[in-house]
């Protein structure tokens, strides 16, 4: 059987624009939450989001013309695609056929696709941009980056809500272990922080309305109440164990496990019994190969939802079982990156991978009231020193679609 490893990561994110910095981010329990500046939120419920900071497109090759002619998102995935990409020394050094791009979007260009209305509306049809459509679908930012890195192999943008990138890292790590591609740049890019998107998820009444930006995204605290929305990219080079060994890769961990379900319950609403996105956490670590000796580190969904914290803590007692579930260090990154909607699967691949380089666990900040409904070890306020030897993420996206992954460290 062929193994699957971890050779390069790249993040653009609301702590931090390269790995280490937002590696240090999360590991400090830096909140990256504050009043939106995108736009005037005055008279919205929700005020708060976790933007990205700084982000300079020159910096990764972009120009004006190449920015003129992407959305946010897709310069976003770009940007970190740029990162794991030199991170992985992979390019040249592989068959163009050979690798593969599986990079999504839960949303795509809708940036793009307001300031085109707004044309529309303003100036009449004859004034869309030609590059519009191009611009707009979410299958572009792995179209780009594909045409970038002459990656001639498969190609395979996901769409699947807030588990999006979970289910590209997922299938491209399937794609290399049964013969279809040597490597695969994976991950996803998101960017809706507007009118639109704050006031659509506001209405169906998911968004946290606090005004504190340390008690807006409150996983697993009792006084939860909602997310915050956040944005930016998390991209992986993943590559089959010998080719990278070959080339003198440095690896970074161990993809070992994947597992995709559905709930097939609601639109929105996780199932109350979460046996399917039990099913996802327990194939997973069952492909892991779990045992009673391992230490495991989960970095959760955890959206900070009354709904889906209890669900999520019912799923993973039914996916490990009870004795398991109580011993493994859980913590939730979107406390403070908030959700990353279809990038957050790949940015918390990526936590987990350095959870386990550097025997850090991130915190869960801003918790400070204990829900018995969600009675497990959530790593509270401060990074813990502690040495995982396998580590799951769990996404839970809308539509019902559930996705873990597993990681190792690496092992001869």
């Amino acid at each position: 059987m062929r193994r699957v490893v971890i050779t390069g990561v790249g993040v653009i994110s609301p702590v931090g624009n390269d790995v280490t910095t937002f590696w240090n981010s999360l590991c400090a329990g830096v909140c990256g939450i504050g009043r939106i500046t995108r736009f005037d939120p005055e008279g919205m419920k929700a005020t708060l989001a976790a933007q990205v900071k700084n982000f300079d497109p020159a910096l990764y090759g972009m120009d004006t013309r190449a920015v003129r002619r992407m959305d946010i998102f897709s310069q976003y995935a770009m940007a970190a695609a740029q990162q794991a990409v030199e991170n992985s020394g992979i390019y040249g050094q592989i068959e163009p056929e050979r690798l593969g791009v599986y990079v999504g979007s839960g949303i795509g260009g809708m940036t793009t696709f307001l300031s085109e209305t707004d044309k529309l509306r303003e100036k009449g049809p004859n004034r869309i941009s030609p590059l519009f459509i191009p611009m707009m679908i979410s299958n572009i930012a792995a179209g780009n980056i594909a045409i970038r890195y002459d990656a001639q192999g498969p190609c395979l943008p996901t769409v699947t809500a807030c588990a999006t990138s979970t289910h590209a890292v997922g299938e491209a790590y399937r794609a290399i272990l049964h013969g279809y591609a040597d490597a695969v740049i994976a991950g996803g890019a998101e960017a809706t922080i507007n009118p639109l998107a704050v006031g659509g998820f506001s209405s169906a009444q998911a968004l946290s309305t606090s005004q504190d930006p340390r008690r807006a995204s409150i996983p697993f605290d009792r006084e939860r109440a909602g997310f915050v929305m956040g944005e930016g990219a998390g991209i992986l080079v993943l590559e089959e164990y010998e080719h990278a060994v070959k080339r003198g890769a440095a690896v970074l961990a161990e993809v070992c496990g994947y597992s995709n379900t559905c709930d097939a319950y609601h639109i929105t609403a996780p199932r109350e019994d979460a046996k399917c996105a039990a099913r996802a956490i327990a194939e997973a670590a069952k492909e892991a190969g779990i045992t009673d000796r391992d230490a495991v580190y989960i970095n959760a969904h955890g959206t900070g939802t009354p709904l889906n914290d209890k669900s999520e803590t019912v799923a993973i007692k039914a996916g490990l079982g009870e004795k398991a579930a109580y011993a493994a260090m859980i913590s939730s990154t979107k406390s403070m990156t908030a959700h990353m909607l279809g990038a957050a699967g790949a940015v918390e691949a990526i936590v987990c991978a350095l959870a386990l380089r550097d025997g850090v666990i991130p915190p869960t900040i801003g918790y400070e009231q204990a829900d018995p409904d969600c009675d497990l070890d959530y790593v509270p306020n401060q990074a813990r020193q502690a040495q995982a030897t396998l580590a799951l993420s769990t996404s839970l996206g809308f539509g019902g679609h559930n996705g873990c992954l597993a990681f190792r460290p690496v092992k001869a």
